[in-house]
């Protein structure tokens, strides 16, 4: 079953993404990545019931003031959302959440391109997270 792609709305789920730190950084876009948590079960008629995967993929998009007036703004975002409707439902996980963000690149780098970066992006943050690395903060220093 393909999962059903969303939509992040509202401020606090973008901060939850970005607060999780895994990101890939790419030459078109750089892709922020948040495992949402599993359901807790339910309890119906004194016997737990425990609740399927969410099935669901919820990305948003972002495109700073440093790309430009509204118009190249909305124009990047415009090519992140295209990217994104034909990439996740293929590459993406059911119950992750995604942030894109554009950068000046997105608006003249061929659209082929901008969706190998997605691609690559996809590969490299699930690559990381099923080594079990964690993302480093910072510059790690010996006591």
């Amino acid at each position: 079953m393909m999962p059903t792609i969303g939509r992040l709305k509202t401020r606090p789920d973008f901060l939850k993404v970005a607060a999780a730190r895994a990101k890939w950084v790419t030459p078109g876009l750089i892709l922020q990545a948040r495992r949402r948590p599993a359901p807790e079960p339910t309890i119906q008629r004194d016997r737990p019931v425990l609740e399927s995967g969410d099935p669901e993929i919820r990305i948003g998009f972002t495109v700073s003031r440093k790309v430009g007036n509204a118009v190249r703004r909305n124009r990047a975002r415009r090519r992140l959302r295209a990217v994104a409707q034909e990439i996740m439902p293929g590459c993406g996980r059911a119950g992750t959440d995604y942030v894109l963000i554009g950068r000046r690149e997105t608006l003249e780098r061929p659209y082929t391109a901008l969706r190998d970066d997605l691609c690559a992006a996809l590969k490299r943050l699930e690559r990381d997270r099923g080594a079990g690395r964690a993302p480093r903060v910072g510059r790690q220093r010996r006591p």
